[in-house]
């Protein structure tokens, strides 16, 4: 069953989220992700919830989007996002 990661950030560090995009591809293509959604335009139409700037990854399962989450390889990537931005990541199982 697929895996996703959802998350929705707002960014604190243009130059530093700038040097994290280009640098996160390799990483979630190494565990066989890939991007649904990267931060386009998006539209509120119910509720509170404010997207500023949306992402969806794909993975065979949320097993494998943990693996990639908690890998080596993401885990300089994931300070630097955190350093240049804030927001939430959900893991969530697909249907």
């Amino acid at each position: 069953m697929a895996g996703y990661v959802i998350g929705n950030s707002t960014i604190t560090d243009p130059e530093g989220f700038a040097e994290f995009v280009r640098q996160v591809p390799g990483a979630v293509a190494a565990y066989g992700g890939r991007y649904l959604v990267q931060g386009g335009a998006t539209e509120a139409v119910e509720g509170d919830y404010n997207p500023v700037r949306v992402v969806v990854l794909e993975f065979e399962s949320v097993e494998k989007a943990k693996e990639w989450y908690y890998s080596p390889e993401y885990a300089p990537l994931r300070e630097l996002r955190m350093k240049a931005s804030f927001g939430d990541f959900y893991f969530v199982e697909g249907v």
